[in-house]
């Protein structure tokens, strides 16, 4: 192990490595700063350009990203009480509070160097895992390797805060979506309706930023706002960072509870930042606890560090089992599968070098990270007080060249954009689209997992092996705990909760539905997953057994959650639509148009023409930017298209009246 150690580190301080690891960073420190994006936007953005690269530099450009990406987004919640991610928004209650009293750089600090030293002992932790991980690993067969992929899909899901029958629902859709295409086990093609486009199945890439990247820039046009109000940072800076030292068994701690949250696929980064500020607040003593919630430095150092860890603990099952623990973890899954690398138990004997590379490379990244955002926080945070529509202009166009790049079909831009619709109602009705991106990208193997098992050993033989009873009680768990307290909060509903009770990245703010809206949601899960159940009968019966059990239990899930709609509007009285939500809905309408606006330009004119010809207009009716600054703008990104296409082999769509000399 140390010979690969060894191996993968001299590898990455090879110059065209570290150029992507910092290529990786400074995108993941940028793309934290906008809410909504994330580590998932972070990686779906950037994994096109891995098919241009060598395996060591596309995990390093990867992993850079990742590692930064919870460093940054510190900014936006710090300084303006706006979550740059879902995981963020618990700093907003101490470090928000903080920078209000004028110490927002005493806060940043405390952030930026509890995140550094959470990602430093997240990659311990992961170095530590391989030993002890590895017997365990290589013992595990069919059984145990399928149980862990329901494991995977369905713990996302049932651990999805208030809403845990949406999750399995998103999860179930994710597997639907992932059947697209050849089946694994029968030489049948599903879900095409006689397209040839949809033989090689949906792209993960166009996926991903589909549901996430279209949907979260389609509702921040909306606001046609800066996501951003207020002013600087102002000083303190050492007090901060003497603040962790101080402190720096809550760094410990918190950076544990993240490793842990990691593991356990589905807790997700989420869950671990608020599990870690309630386990700083527990242990708390006296009137210490009543300090939380108004500036304390522990409620910033306790979560920061569990923010980076997570993204840590997530690679453990990522790597060792080949279950994601998130969101960005999938992504990263398929970007090794793009190299034939397949996570899992062969990946330790055959690419450990490719595991070093990535524990370096998150090494580095963390601490590189934390210094840039000390030098870069001042430029960093105008970000978040650009008016967004300034900032979509650039990035609709990246978003789309993005996913054009996985199988160069212009096809897949049509597909991003209703998946973009999809997307945006499910964060609208508070449906989690993590379980749906893990549920994707598992399908396939759950089904191939599923096929060798049953050819290799029977019900009782497989289903009372240790390890596969040991997977089915901690599916069980979660079940188990949900109804418990349930029935605890119907005896004493003043039971308080330490977990929001929705998910924030599924909550934005001033973007929930009308209890109509989620019942007409509800009820399109349900006839999709109907009719999906009944295409799937002309199947043959290999290649129809997965896909009808997946629609089958699809369809019961969306039953019950319309049921639940259905008695949840009930108890609300059946509110009408609010003047704030109807100007919010035409608003995104309008967003929606223009981007399918480019797409139409894209197929009519090429992805370099549409460029032009969008830019300039989008800025001029939307963003309402001076015709200097426009003209400057446009040609920054048209700059930035031709330095891709010529440099880094990045194609950019051709269109029905492309000129020649452009393709």
């Amino acid at each position: 192990m140390l010979e690969a150690a060894t191996t993968a580190l001299a590898a990455l301080v090879d110059p065209a490595s570290l150029i992507f690891l910092f290529a990786g960073i400074l995108a993941g420190l940028v793309i934290g700063i906008i809410p909504g994006l994330g580590g998932t936007g972070a990686v779906a953005i950037l994994l096109p350009f891995i098919f241009v690269l060598e395996p060591n530099q596309a995990l390093a450009l990867i992993i850079g990203a990742v590692a930064v990406v919870h460093t940054s987004d510190t900014i936006a919640s710090v300084l303006i009480g706006v979550p740059g991610s879902a995981s963020a928004a618990v700093l907003m209650l101490d470090g928000h509070e903080m920078a209000k009293k004028g110490q927002a750089a005493r806060a940043l600090a405390i952030a930026f160097m509890s995140s550094m030293f959470g990602g430093l002992l997240g990659a311990l932790g992961l170095t530590l895992s391989i030993p002890l991980a590895r017997p365990l690993v290589l013992s595990f067969g069919s059984p145990e390797l399928f149980m862990l992929t329901v494991l995977g899909i369905s713990l996302t899901a049932l651990l999805s805060k208030g809403n845990m029958m949406k999750g399995l629902m998103a999860g179930a859709f994710g597997l639907l979506l992932g059947q697209v295409g050849g089946a694994p086990a029968a030489p049948d093609y599903r879900f095409t309706f006689g397209s040839l486009f949809l033989t090689e199945g949906l792209g993960l890439v166009a996926v991903a930023l589909g549901i996430f990247g279209v949907a979260e820039v389609v509702s921040l046009v909306a606001k046609k706002s800066s996501v951003a109000t207020g002013s600087g940072i102002g000083v303190g800076w050492g007090s901060g960072v003497r603040d962790v030292f101080s402190n720096f068994s809550h760094v410990l701690r918190g950076a544990l509870v993240g490793i842990w949250a990691g593991v356990l696929p589905g807790l997700g980064a989420t869950a671990g930042t608020w599990m870690a500020y309630g386990q700083a607040r527990a242990t708390a003593k006296g009137k210490d606890k009543k300090r939380f919630g108004k500036g304390d430095p522990r409620g910033i150092i306790a979560p920061e560090s569990a923010n980076n860890s997570v993204e840590a603990g997530d690679l453990i099952p990522t790597l060792l089992f080949g279950i994601p623990g998130g969101a960005p973890a999938a992504l990263l899954l398929g970007a090794l599968l793009v190299f034939g690398i397949e996570p899992g138990p062969r990946i330790i004997t055959d690419h450990l070098d490719t595991v070093y590379t990535i524990v370096w490379s998150f090494a580095i990244a963390s601490v590189v990270g934390a210094a840039l955002c000390f030098v870069l926080s001042v430029p960093l945070a105008k970000l978040s007080f650009v008016r967004f529509p300034v900032l979509a202009a650039g990035l609709v166009v990246i978003l789309f060249t993005a996913g054009f790049q996985e199988s160069k079909e212009i096809q897949l831009l049509v597909i991003m954009l209703v998946l973009g619709a999809v997307g945006w109602l499910m964060k609208i009705a508070h449906i989690p689209r993590a379980p749906f991106l893990i549920g994707f990208v598992l399908a396939i193997p759950l089904e191939r997992y599923y096929y060798l098992t049953a050819n290799l050993y029977t019900l009782s033989e497989w289903v009372v092996r240790p390890a596969v009873l040991v997977m089915l009680a901690i599916l069980l768990f979660p079940v188990a705990t949900a109804v418990y307290r349930r029935l605890r909060a119907r005896r004493d509903p003043d039971v308080p909760q330490l977990l929001p009770e929705d998910d924030d990245e599924e909550a934005a703010e001033g973007a929930e539905a009308p209890s109509i809206w989620r019942i007409v949601i509800a009820v399109g899960f349900l006839v999709l997953f109907v009719g999906a159940f009944f295409v799937a009968q002309g199947f043959s019966d290999r290649a129809r057994l997965v896909p009808a059990l997946v629609t089958a239990l699809g369809a019961v899930l969306a039953a019950v959650v319309l049921i639940l709609e259905l008695r949840r509007r009930r108890a609300a009285d059946a509110a009408a639509d609010g003047s704030d939500w109807r100007t919010h809905r035409r608003d995104v309408l309008v967003s929606f148009a223009w981007l399918t606006g480019f797409v139409v330009l894209v197929y009519v004119l090429g992805g370099l023409l549409a460029a032009v010809v969008f830019v300039p207009v989008f800025l001029w009716r939307v963003a309402e930017m001076r015709w200097w600054r426009i003209a400057i703008y446009t040609v920054a990104v048209v700059a930035v298209l031709l330095v891709l296409q010529e440099f880094a082999d990045v194609r950019l769509p051709i269109g029905y009246l492309t000129p020649v000399g452009l393709l």
